[in-house]
């Protein structure tokens, strides 16, 4: 999970996995694999294109924030099949080695795919905003030196100009 960049933030989407019934045809599976592949271009849209978060994000620099947490990385599961869903952490353990963390987001039909563009992106928000809540504890924990304060601060500016455009 190297950071070649400055970027305190990095994004990593997992996309529905296609669970096969053995007794579907052919034609059904293709048709289930184009709607799986269709949810994902959807979803990762919000996040990687021009009105992304991820370009929001990439506004924040590590460096401002302390030596210690190089990267957090939002881990966005669409969908996760039902034994990945158990097995997600509210948030990963701190890999000292890496100076990073992960930091899982489950997204699915309630809380995003239901919503309108303005709540999708409301979700967005909230859930990363929640997310730093996590983020801060294991800081504590782990006596970090990231300034948790002025990351949470830049952070809610950055993420309030995308979900306003």
């Amino acid at each position: 999970m190297e950071n070649n960049k400055n970027n305190v933030f990095g994004c990593f989407i997992s996309c529905p996995a296609t669970i096969y019934d053995e007794n579907q045809t052919e034609q059904q599976r293709v048709a289930e694999q184009e709607l799986l592949d269709e949810i994902c271009k959807e979803f990762t849209s919000y996040i990687w294109d021009e009105k992304g978060i991820e370009i929001a994000l990439k506004k924040l620099h590590w460096r401002n924030y302390g030596s210690d947490l190089e990267l957090a990385l939002f881990q966005f599961y669409v969908n996760p099949i039902p034994y990945l869903l158990q097995h997600l952490k509210e948030i990963e353990p701190y890999r000292k080695n890496e100076k990073s963390i992960g930091i899982p987001i489950i997204v699915n039909e309630e809380n995003f795919f239901k919503k309108t563009e303005e709540g999708r992106y409301e979700f967005l928000k909230q859930s990363i905003l929640e997310k730093m809540e996590l983020l801060e504890e294991v800081v504590k924990k782990r006596k970090l030196d990231t300034n948790m304060q002025a990351l949470k601060s830049d952070l809610e500016k950055v993420l309030q100009e995308i979900c306003i455009k």
